[in-house]
C-alpha cells in the first residue's frame, strides 16, 4: 500500500495551506524534486510526479518575477499528477501559488524545518515507505547488535529458542511473520506486522506479550537483517559444514545475506549455538576469520611436511 499525502502530513507534522482528499492522494516514488530550473522557466524534464520542495532560493527568485509570469509559472508547476508541494523555512505561499493550488486541488504544505533537513527526513521516510517488501516465516531477534533471522519448519523450535535468548538478555523483533523491506540497495530491515508486535506464540502456552512479561528492553521495533540461521532436522550421514568454509548466502529482495544451516537434534543447546553464530559473525566483520586461519595453519603444516630440510 502506497503512502498518502495525509501520512506525510502526519509524519512530518506539516501545515496544510490548501488541499482536499489527502487520504486518497498517493505518493508513488521516493525521489524528491526541488524545482529551481522550473521556477526559472525550464520545464522540459520536469518530474511532476514527485513531491516538490520549495526552499528559500526558489521562493526569492519567484518573488522577483512579474505578476503575469508568476501566474504562468504557477500553472505550469501545479500539475494534477504532483502529490504535493512543501514550503520549507516557514515560507508563506504567494497569492498566485495559493490560488493556482486551490484551483487545481494540489496540496500545498508548509513547515519550519530547513530545506536541507526537510529533504533528508522526507527522503528517508519515503525510502522506508516505498521500499520493496517481503514476508518470511521465522523468528527475528537481535543478539550482540546483530540482526539474526531464524527460519525452519513449524515446530522445529524457533520460538522456544528465541524465548531462551530473550531470557539471556537479547531482544525480540518479530515472531512467526517477519516483514522485510529493502530501504536501500544493500540493506534489509526486518520488523513485525503491527498486529503481532511484541507477541510470541509458544505451543502449549499460547500467545504471550514479551514486552509486558520481560520489559521494554526485551523488544525492539525493527533491525537490519544481517544473518540467517536455518534450523533443520539432523539427518544421519548428511554432510554439514563443520569448519565454516562453505559461506552460503540467501537472496532476499536482491540482497545476499549470510546463511548458516543449523542441524537440530535432541540435546543440542540451540540458544548457545545461535549466540555463538552471532558472535562469530561479528568477529568475521572485524576481520577475525577462524576458518580461514585454520585453513592457513593446515596449509602451512602440509608445506612444512613436504620440505625435506624440516
Amino acid at each position: 500500500m502506497k503512502p498518502t499525502v495525509a501520512d506525510l502530513v502526519k509524519e512530518l507534522k506539516l501545515n496544510v495551506y490548501c488541499g482536499t482528499d489527502l487520504d486518497s492522494r498517493e505518493i508513488t516514488v521516493s525521489d524528491i524534486n526541488r524545482p529551481a530550473l522550473e521556477v526559472a522557466g525550464y520545464f522540459t524534464h520536469y518530474p511532476k510526479w514527485r513531491v516538490q520542495v520549495i526552499g528559500q532560493t526558489e521562493h526569492d527568485f519567484f518573488s522577483t518575477l512579474s505578476e503575469s509570469v508568476k501566474e504562468e509559472r504557477a500553472q505550469e508547476l501545479m500539475q494534477p499528477e504532483t502529490p504535493a508541494f512543501i514550503l520549507a523555512r516557514d515560507i508563506q505561499p504567494s497569492q498566485p501559488v495559493l490560488a493556482t493550488a486551490r484551483r487545481r486541488n494540489v496540496p500545498l504544505l508548509g513547515t519550519k524545518i530547513s530545506t536541507t533537513r526537510l529533504i533528508s527526513r522526507l527522503g528517508h521516510w519515503l525510502d522506508n515507505q516505498l521500499a520493496p517488501r517481503k514476508t518470511i516465516h521465522g523468528v527475528f531477534v537481535e543478539l550482540f547488535g546483530v540482526g539474526v533471522l531464524i527460519t525452519g519448519k513449524s515446530g522445529i523450535g524457533k520460538s522456544e529458542t528465541a524465548m531462551e535468548l530473550i531470557k539471556r538478555g537479547h531482544r525480540l523483533v518479530a515472531d512467526d511473520a517477519v516483514e522485510i523491506r529493502r530501504p536501500s540497495e544493500e540493506v534489509l530491515v526486518g520488523a513485525s506486522p503491527a498486529v503481532l508486535s511484541n507477541m510470541m506464540e509458544l505451543r502449549g502456552v499460547g500467545i504471550i506479550d514479551v514486552c509486558r512479561l520481560y520489559g521494554a528492553a526485551a523488544v525492539r521495533p525493527d533491525k537490519r537483517v544481517e544473518l540467517i540461521l536455518h534450523f533443520e532436522h539432523w539427518v544421519e550421514g548428511a554432510a554439514y559444514d563443520r569448519l565454516g568454509f562453505d559461506g552460503e548466502c540467501q537472496d532476499i529482495l536482491g540482497v545476499k545475506v549470510p546463511f548458516v544451516r543449523v542441524p537440530v537434534a535432541p540435546g543440542r543447546n540451540l540458544a548457545m549455538i545461535v549466540e555463538t553464530a552471532a558472535i562469530n559473525f561479528r568477529a568475521k566483520a572485524m576481520g577475525l576469520d577462524v576458518a580461514a586461519e585454520i585453513n592457513q595453519r593446515i596449509t602451512d603444516a602440509m608445506n612444512q611436511s613436504k620440505d625435506p630440510t624440516t
